[in-house]
């Protein structure tokens, strides 16, 4: 059973950085789709990036593109999410989620079968 375990996140100001790190066990294939997604309180999911593993693909939501920047570690196993010039409405928590498919319709939340536990983004003005 994959799993995946989140760290990073925190409160920051305008203009600031973050960096979220998503680790990634048990996955038996090298070809899947690691998505990032937001949610504010009261609202879905928001996908915002999303890697495809097996040829190292990216891809962003136009809300962060520019800003965000999604990449594996060495090994694979450890997903990253740079975040630089972050706004208030960059405001949610964050979440990595794995499916065991390339990246079609990445932002579609219902797609993802496992999620990371959530870690807190703040920007404040």
């Amino acid at each position: 059973e994959v799993r995946l375990t989140e760290s990073g996140g925190g409160s920051v100001e305008v203009g600031g950085s973050l960096r979220l790190s998503c680790s990634v066990s048990e996955v038996t294939s090298s070809s899947n789709c690691i998505g990032w997604f937001r949610q504010a309180p009261g609202q879905e999911p928001e996908g915002v990036a999303a890697i495809y593993t097996g040829a190292g693909r990216t891809y962003y939501d136009d809300a962060v593109k520019g800003r965000f920047t999604i990449s594996q570690g060495n090994t694979k196993n450890t997903v990253y999410l740079q975040m630089n010039r972050l706004k208030p409405e960059d405001t949610a928590r964050y979440y990595c989620a794995f499916r065991g498919l390339p990246c079609y319709a990445r932002y579609d939340f219902l797609r993802y079968g496992t999620w990371a536990q959530g870690t807190q983004v703040t920007v404040s003005s």
